[in-house]
C-alpha cells in the first residue's frame, strides 16, 4: 500500500493544503469578533499562549500520525491499536457532520457573487411594497441588507416548526457548490494539489487589495483604533482564555482527521515540525490581517452610520424649528440642542422621541459575527462604497476560495479512509467514491436551503462538533502517547525525519494539551447544560430584531 499511495508532487503543495484548509472563513468571521468582543489588542495575548500550549503541538501531533502511519483516520488508529478505529471513524461522522451543512456557506456565496453584477446592488435599496406607493414594511423595520439576506435569500421562515419548501435559487447554487468540489476532488491529490495553489493564494491577493482600501475610506482609524486600543482588565476573564483555546484550537482544524489524511500523502521524511510551526504562524497571522482589514471597514461602516445618524438629528431639529439652512452643525449640536430645550421646552418635548441617541462608541461596540458579519454587516459597508459591484465581486470570491479551500480538507478527511479500504477501492473506482460522497452530501444539504434551513444550520454549527472533536483529540494525545507509548513514537519522529524530538513538544503532548482539552470539554459540557434546550435565532418579521427561540 505505502510504494502504491499517491504523494504530493511536492512538499510546497502539502504546506499549501494545509493553509487553504485551516485559513477559513473563521479567519475572517469569528477571529474579529472575539477580538471586539475581549479586549482588542489584550486579546492576542490569551491566542497567543494558547497556540503555543495547544495548537501548535496537536497540529504537529496529527501531521505526525498522518506521515508515519501513512493511511487515513481509520486506518492510522487502527494501526496504533485495533481498539481505537472508533477514534477514526468519528473523525469521519464528524467531518460528514460538517460537509453536510458547510458548503451551504459557499452555496450563498455563489449566490451574492451572481447578483454583485447588478447595479445597483439589490441590498442596496428597499423594493417597493406591493402597491408600489413606498417602501416594502418589512424592509423598512429592518435594513436593506438584512431584508435581501433574510427574505430574498432565505426566504425565512418565522420558526423552525415551518419548515417551508426548499428554495430552489439557493438549491441550484448548491448544487454548483458540489460539483465545484467534485471537480476538485477528482483525481485525489493529483487535482487538488493543483488547485489548492489557487484558493490557498486568491484568499490574500483580496486581502491585501481589501487592506488599501479599507485604509483609504473614511472613519477606517476609528476602527483601528477600537481594535488595537488594549482593554487589559478582559485578560482576567476566564472567557477571553477560553474563547482563545476554542478559536485556536477549530481554526487548525483538528479533529476532523483532515490534516492525518493530507500528511498520510507526505513522503515519509518529510520535516513535518518546520511545516507545523510554518502552517501554524500563517493561520494566526491571516486572523490579525483579516481584523485589520475587518475592522477598518468596520470603522468605515460604523463612522457612515454615525454620521447619517447626526445628519437626521440636524435635519429634525432643523425643519422642527424652522432654523436657517447650515447654522445647525455637527460641531454646535449639543449646544444648541440644549439651547432649544431650555428657550422652547414644550415644543422639543414633542420632537424629543424622533431625536436618535447618535453614538459612535455604541456602533463600534455592535458585535457580530458569522454569517451576520459576512453577509449583513460586510454587504452594509460595501454597499456605500464607490464602485460597489467591483468590491463585492471581490469579497464574494473571496469568500468561496476560502470555503472551497476548507472543503477540500473536508472530504478528504472522508474520502481518504474510503479509498485506502481495500473493500471499498476494489469495487468502486477513486472517481465514484467521491462522486458518491459529494451527491449524498449534496442531497442532505438541501434540507439547509429550506425556509427553515438557516436554522438547522445554526444548530448544526453551534453543537455538531463541539464536544465530539474535543473529545477525540483528547483520546487522540492519550492513545500517542500512553498507548502507543511517547519513546516509541520519538523513535518514529526521529527515523523519519532524522530529528530528535525536542521537550517542548513531549511536555505538551505529555500534560499540557490534555489538561487544556478536558478544562474546555468541562467547560462546553457544563455550558451545555445549565443552558438546557437548544437554542437558535429566529427571523420573525414581526418581532424584528432577531429573537432567541428553544427548540
Amino acid at each position: 500500500m505505502d510504494e502504491a499511495r499517491p504523494l504530493w508532487a511536492t512538499p510546497l503543495q502539502f504546506v499549501f493544503a494545509c493553509i487553504s484548509y485551516a485559513v477559513g472563513l473563521g479567519n475572517v468571521w469569528r477571529f474579529p469578533y472575539l477580538c471586539q468582543m475581549y479586549g482588542g489588542g489584550s486579546f492576542l495575548v490569551p491566542y497567543i499562549i494558547m497556540l503555543a500550549v495547544e495548537g501548535m503541538p496537536l497540529l504537529y501531533l496529527e501531521l505526525a500520525v498522518g506521515q508515519r502511519m501513512r493511511q487515513g483516520s481509520i486506518g492510522a488508529w487502527r494501526t496504533i491499536s485495533p481498539y481505537l478505529s472508533g477514534v477514526g471513524v468519528a473523525s469521519v461522522v464528524v467531518s460528514f457532520f460538517l460537509s453536510m451543512y458547510y458548503n451551504v456557506i459557499n452555496a450563498w456565496a455563489f449566490w451574492y457573487l451572481f447578483h454583485s453584477f447588478q447595479d445597483p446592488l439589490p441590498w442596496s435599496v428597499c423594493p417597493l411594497n406591493g402597491n408600489r406607493t413606498g417602501y416594502d414594511e418589512e424592509c423598512e423595520k429592518a435594513s436593506s441588507t438584512q431584508y435581501f439576506w433574510y427574505r430574498k435569500t432565505l426566504n425565512i421562515s418565522p420558526s423552525i416548526q415551518e419548515s417551508g419548501a426548499v428554495q430552489w435559487e439557493p438549491a441550484l447554487c448548491l448544487i454548483l457548490a458540489w460539483l465545484l468540489v467534485y471537480l476538485c476532488i477528482l483525481r485525489g491529490t493529483e487535482s487538488t494539489g493543483k488547485v489548492v495553489y489557487f484558493t490557498a493564494l486568491l484568499p490574500y491577493c483580496v486581502l491585501m487589495i481589501y487592506l488599501v482600501r479599507g485604509l483609504t475610506l473614511h472613519g477606517a482609524t476609528n476602527g483601528l483604533a477600537y481594535m488595537f486600543t488594549p482593554k487589559m482588565e478582559q485578560l482576567a476573564n476566564p472567557k477571553a482564555w477560553i474563547n482563545a483555546a476554542t478559536q485556536i484550537f477549530f481554526s487548525l482544524g483538528l479533529g476532523f482527521g483532515s490534516l492525518i489524511a493530507f500528511a498520510s500523502y507526505n513522503e515519509p521524511s518529510n520535516d513535518c515540525q518546520k511545516h507545523t510551526v510554518i502552517v501554524s504562524i500563517i493561520n494566526s497571522s491571516t486572523s490579525i490581517f483579516a481584523s485589520v482589514v475587518t475592522f477598518s471597514i468596520y470603522g468605515f461602516k460604523a463612522t457612515f452610520n454615525y454620521e447619517s445618524c447626526l445628519n437626521k438629528v440636524i435635519l429634525l431639529l432643523t425643519n422642527s424649528f424652522d432654523l436657517e439652512d447650515g447654522f445647525l452643525t455637527v460641531s454646535n449640536l449639543e449646544e444648541v440642542k440644549s439651547y432649544l430645550a431650555s428657550a422652547y421646552p414644550s415644543k422639543y418635548s414633542e420632537v424629543f422621541p424622533q431625536i436618535k441617541n447618535c453614538s459612535l462608541e455604541s456602533e463600534l461596540e455592535t458585535a457580530v459575527q458569522g454569517t451576520g458579519l459576512a453577509f449583513i454587516v460586510y454587504t452594509e459597508a460595501i454597499k456605500n462604497m464607490e464602485v460597489s459591484q467591483l468590491w463585492s465581486v471581490l469579497y464574494f470570491f473571496m469568500l468561496l476560495m476560502l470555503g472551497i479551500g476548507s472543503m477540500l480538507g473536508n472530504t478528504a478527511a472522508i474520502l481518504t479512509p474510503l479509498t485506502d479500504s481495500k473493500v471499498i477501492s476494489s469495487y468502486l473506482p477513486k472517481e465514484a467514491i467521491s462522486g458518491l460522497v459529494c451527491l449524498v452530501n449534496c442531497a442532505i444539504g438541501l434540507v439547509f436551503t429550506m425556509e427553515a434551513g438557516n436554522y438547522w444550520f445554526d444548530i448544526f454549527n453551534d453543537y455538531a462538533a463541539t464536544l465530539s472533536l474535543l473529545l477525540i483529540v483528547l483520546v487522540e494525545t492519550v492513545a500517542v502517547c500512553y498507548l502507543y507509548g511517547l519513546r516509541r513514537f520519538e523513535s518514529d519522529l526521529k527515523a523519519m525525519t532524522g530529528h530528535a524530538l525536542n521537550w517542548y513538544w513531549k511536555a505538551m503532548w505529555g500534560g499540557v494539551s490534555p489538561l487544556l482539552i478536558i478544562s474546555l470539554f468541562v467547560f462546553y459540557l457544563s455550558d451545555y447544560i445549565i443552558t438546557g434546550t437548544l437554542q437558535y435565532q429566529a427571523w420573525d418579521a414581526s418581532q424584528i430584531p432577531t429573537v432567541r427561540k428553544q427548540l
